[in-house]
């Protein structure tokens, strides 16, 4: 597996990482727990170095999943997770109070059976606590040696250069793919500017790229897709375009969908890092394999040329959520 650093850090990480929610949480029923050990263990074997979890992820149940699963690799693997919703529910809103920031940070320790978390983010930005204060709080605990790296989740620019200003952040994870490019317009820029990384949730679309969705695909009652415009049928009917363009040109260079979608986020820039989640060792396999695709300057044309004239519809999130997010 290729590595990347991420931004001007000192912090090296397979080209393309594990998002572990949906093994505990999400997109319906958790995988049984030894099959989601198993392709945990999978993925350190296949040359995977960054595992991306959170409390609230179950809650809790994710980050004792990793602590379980990753013990025998702890010293070959980077372990993110974030803090930031009070109990660890992200229904009962953002608290990112820096007591509240050191009660996630040790109680993770636990859950994650190790001495470091090697990436902390805050999970969403708390208006009712300066990013200042909450930039600090996780200074304190990298220089006490429980945390190695500050990150931040969701974050917009403004929000971004104050944190960096207190402490420098690692990394951003925000969603970035085919169909949710926002990210081009003020975050990137400013990630590039000072030097930090960007780690991508949902770089398929939450699967709506890899071409196996459709209008008709039902979802499971505790699916979250049940809440978001984009994958109302509808939404999923009219993007269907995009889906189908992907194909297309996966078909004409022997790749999939997934491969091709993930291949152009790594030509973006060389501090990105995706995380793509998967319960299957066959769609881990695929991800994995895009990491060796590479795209020359005529496929990345015809794949923005096609993008151009493609418009994507549906809100990305309801209103609710979509108010928590580029503060």
């Amino acid at each position: 597996m290729k590595k990347r650093t991420l931004g001007r850090s000192n912090l090296e990480v397979s080209a393309i990482g594990l998002g572990c929610m949906e093994l505990s949480y999400g997109y319906g029923p958790a995988t049984e727990t030894q099959e989601a050990v198993r392709l945990i263990r999978a993925a350190v074997e296949r040359g995977v170095t960054l595992f991306d979890t959170a409390e609230a992820y179950g809650p809790y149940l994710n980050e004792e999943l990793l602590g379980d699963a990753l013990a025998p690799y702890r010293d070959q693997v980077v372990i993110a997770t974030k803090f930031g919703f009070k109990q660890g529910d992200a229904r009962q809103g953002t608290d990112s109070r820096p007591e509240r920031i050191r009660e996630v940070a040790d109680a993770s320790l636990q859950r994650l059976k190790t001495d470091h978390i090697d990436l902390l983010y805050q999970h969403r930005v708390d208006p009712d606590v300066p990013i200042e204060e909450v930039a600090g709080t996780v200074g304190d605990l990298i220089r006490e040696g429980k945390v190695r790296h500050f990150g931040l989740s969701e974050a917009g620019a403004q929000t971004i250069r104050r944190a960096h200003g207190v402490q420098p952040v690692t990394a951003l994870q925000s969603e970035y793919s085919l169909w949710w490019r926002e990210p081009e317009e003020e975050v990137m820029p400013v990630l590039e500017e000072l030097g930090i990384g960007f780690v991508l949730f949902s770089p398929l679309g939450r699967g709506f790229l890899t071409g196996k969705i459709d209008e008709n695909t039902p979802f499971d009652s505790a699916d979250f897709r049940n809440l978001l415009p984009r994958f109302s049928s509808e939404s999923r009917q009219a993007n269907q375009e995009l889906v189908d363009l992907l194909g297309r040109i996966a078909a004409a260079k022997s790749m999939t969908s997934a491969q091709i979608a993930l291949a152009w986020l790594l030509a973006q820039k060389p501090w990105i890092v995706p995380i793509p989640g998967t319960t299957k060792l066959p769609h881990l396999e695929e991800n994995l394999a895009s990491a060796d695709v590479e795209l020359t300057p005529d496929d990345l044309n015809e794949i923005e040329e096609a993008l151009a004239r493609t418009e994507v519809h549906g809100a990305r999130y309801p209103e609710h959520l979509q108010r928590m997010i580029g503060r």
